[in-house]
């Protein structure tokens, strides 16, 4: 089989199989596609096909192919952080800082702490967790983190199928999941933080910081049409000097998105170049993500933790929530409502563990589970907040 046979086969397999069994079980009413392509992912990657279906696995995803499709991977997925980056709005959450500031910290805080306890139960229970890089800390807030994040691209989507996007209840959720996307990427880029490289990385913020301001101007001054151009520009920039710098490049494409303001665009093409990059590239991804699970601390040993995980992470939004609510006396099933939407994990979170995973900081064993939780984590949102359409104004 040649290369680039292997290649179109491995791309076959990538846009047929998830979107068939999504089709003919019908699994639209509980799950977007993409949390059905990352479950494939999972699924052809060595904890699975590997296992079972070694030497077609081998003949599929030969080094060269994991190498293209990697590249494809990569791409894509500094795109979608960097429109994740531009869907923020600030502004919004500043106007209704008391509302959004409490809810936001109590949503991140509660299962944060609660998934980095569990953390620390299972680094006391035997090694195969950690990275080779990893240190105990640096785990500690990497399963922590992982437990808190809310997926807020994954959240776009599933609020606009359940009719409450546009609605002010669901522009409320939003500024919630805003304000913790904003910590999340603060967080990485103190786990990724390196004292030999602090010089580096100071001159980093500041030149971002400079050239920021000269790229908002830019921006400001020209058509929408050139602004598209001078975007992904300033996307490949960014994510090229952070990871020269050592923040990794995930971060530099969440800072570029950050500083770029959506209503720079139209709308409809804002919403239609993510359902673009959902379609068309983050599926190679979600395979690409698939390849790096293993169970190499005993798959029983990886579920459990993901159990354990799953546990942490909903348990601890909930929580964090419902004392939101208690304190801001919100009306009675809001907190259970807003709670559920915003445990909603999914691509966010695997981004984010992903790039613990390339620094080596976590294991593939901790990512495999990490990755299982936010499957299962995404995949409960829909049939758990079904009364939201109650919330729904005439």
């Amino acid at each position: 089989m040649s290369p680039a046979q292997s290649f179109l086969i491995a791309l076959l397999i990538i846009f047929t199989v998830p979107w068939m069994v999504w089709r003919v079980f019908k699994l639209d009413s509980c799950a977007p596609l993409a949390i059905i392509q990352i479950v494939g992912g999972v699924a052809l990657g060595p904890g699975v096909l590997g296992h079972f279906m070694p030497q077609f696995h081998a003949a599929v995803f030969t080094p060269a192919t994991i190498t293209a499709l990697g590249g494809i991977a990569n791409w894509a997925v500094m795109v979608f952080v960097f429109l994740a980056g531009a869907e923020l709005d600030l502004s919004s959450a500043w106007e209704n800082r008391k509302d959004a500031g409490t809810t936001a910290a109590l949503a991140l805080i509660v299962p944060f702490i609660f998934g980095a306890a569990f953390m620390g139960y299972l680094l006391t229970q035997g090694n195969g967790w950690s990275g080779t890089a990893g240190q105990p800390l640096q785990v500690l807030l990497g399963a922590g983190m992982a437990c808190a994040v809310t997926a807020l691209p994954i959240l776009v989507l599933l609020m606009q199928k359940l009719g409450i996007l546009r609605q002010p209840f669901g522009q409320r959720v939003l500024r919630y999941a805003s304000i913790d996307d904003l910590a999340i990427w603060g967080v990485l880029a103190a786990i990724l933080f390196e004292w030999d490289r602090m010089a580096t990385q100071f001159m980093f913020l500041v030149a971002f910081a400079g050239f920021s301001f000269l790229y908002r101007r830019l921006m400001q001054s020209l058509a929408e049409q050139e602004r598209w151009a001078v975007a992904l520009v300033w996307l490949i920039t960014c994510g090229l000097a952070a990871d020269m710098a050592g923040l990794h490049f995930m971060v530099g494409a969440f800072l570029a998105g950050a500083v770029t303001e959506r209503r720079w665009f139209e709308e409809k093409y804002f919403d239609q170049l993510r359902e673009a990059v959902l379609l068309v590239m983050m599926p190679v991804f979600f395979l690409s993500t698939g390849l790096r699970t293993r169970f190499d601390v005993g798959g029983v040993t990886v579920v459990l933790a993901a159990l354990g995980f799953l546990i942490a992470s909903v348990g601890g939004k909930l929580a964090g929530v419902q004392l939101a609510g208690k304190f801001l006396n919100w009306r009675k099933g809001e907190a259970w409502v807003v709670g559920w939407l915003l445990q909603t994990k999914a691509l966010i979170m695997i981004i984010f563990v992903n790039v613990l995973l390339d620094r080596a900081i976590i294991s593939a064993s901790l990512f495999s589970s990490l990755l299982l939780m936010a499957v299962a984590s995404t995949v409960l949102t829909i049939p758990m907040v079904g009364s939201a359409r109650k919330l729904q104004t005439p």
